[in-house]
């Protein structure tokens, strides 16, 4: 079988590239900058010619290609996320392509309210919070509306995806823990699930194999925890700890002014309602659908992702 990865730069990215080649599958990547592999394709999600070049003569394409960010404008995360995967699946339509996995994100479904042991729930672009939720919640929609008896399309919702050499996650809560400026919300007691990259590798690489079209599916390790103990352990890996705690309704109020001061600056904000919300409130999913219809299940435990985490920054035993 022969798959295209768009977005096959990043963490996750390049753990599927590497999960796909393993399986035996004929694998060429689609982004913006060399990789240095053989089968590459360079060119942007939004140039719709660019992204039929390299979809053509592919059988699976695994669209993973997005903006990532919690700032940023309206237009911005339109042009990448809606109209990314509109490109993307018109190309697959015209090319003949048989299976897309599209990536998306448990936010699609997040209105604010605790999600306690729930499956994926349907894509709200109405009622997300913030840019990226609600882009990604269209662009899903648009993805799995293509799915028909010759085009399986299947959604996959990594949750909080992390491991070594992680600069979403990782790197931002290490970076503010030795700083001093790392805070939990409350006291960090919301229970949420997370996802060790190379499990989150080969979930993409199963809904390949399997494809089971026109629904979407939450993928993480099945093992929730506090908010306290993830951020606890990942900012040990680098040698640092949590300062201290502040009120909800205290870090909601900052965000809300910060959202309202920041506008278009580089870098992340300290602060927004979302980030706020999203550290105060329960998140975690009922993976026996996912795994049974994936022919799935997570190879790599939170304590072997974290050892790994460990010996990465050189705390290892």
């Amino acid at each position: 079988m022969k798959v295209l990865v768009t977005g096959g730069r990043g963490l996750l990215g390049s753990a599927t590239v590497a999960e796909l080649d393993r399986r035996g599958y004929e694998v060429t990547t689609f982004q913006r900058s060399p990789s240095g592999r053989s089968r590459e394709v360079l060119g942007d999600v939004s140039d719709a010619a660019a992204v039929q070049r390299a979809v053509a003569g592919m059988d699976a394409v695994v669209h993973l290609a997005a903006r990532v960010s919690i700032t940023g404008t309206w237009h911005d995360f339109l042009t990448v996320n809606v109209e990314g995967t509109s490109n993307v699946v018109n190309a697959c339509l015209a090319e003949g392509v048989a299976r897309l996995v599209h990536v998306s994100s448990p936010s699609v479904a997040h209105a604010g309210e605790p999600l306690v042991g729930v499956g994926a729930q349907p894509a709200d672009p109405d009622h997300v919070r913030g840019h990226y939720a609600r882009s990604k919640a269209m662009a899903e929609i648009i993805a799995l509306e293509a799915n028909s008896a010759d085009f399986a399309v299947t959604a996959i919702r990594p949750h909080l995806v992390w491991g070594p050499g992680d600069t979403q996650l990782v790197e931002r809560i290490i970076d503010r823990a030795r700083s001093g400026r790392l805070f939990l919300i409350d006291r960090g007691q919301s229970l949420i699930d997370t996802t060790f990259v190379d499990n989150a590798a080969d979930a993409l690489a199963s809904a390949v194999e399997h494809c089971p079209g026109g629904q979407a599916f939450v993928v993480s390790n099945g093992e929730p925890r506090t908010v306290a103990e993830l951020v606890a352990r990942i900012a040990q890996a680098g040698g640092a700890n949590i300062r201290g705690r502040v009120p909800f309704a205290l870090a909601y109020a900052a965000g809300f002014v910060v959202e309202r001061v920041w506008g278009d600056r580089l870098g992340d904000p300290p602060i927004t309602t979302f980030l706020a919300e999203q550290l105060a409130t329960a998140h975690w999913f009922d993976q026996r659908k996912t795994q049974v219809a994936l022919q799935w299940a997570p190879r790599i435990s939170l304590e072997e992702g974290f050892s790994r985490l460990d010996s990465a920054y050189g705390r290892g035993k």
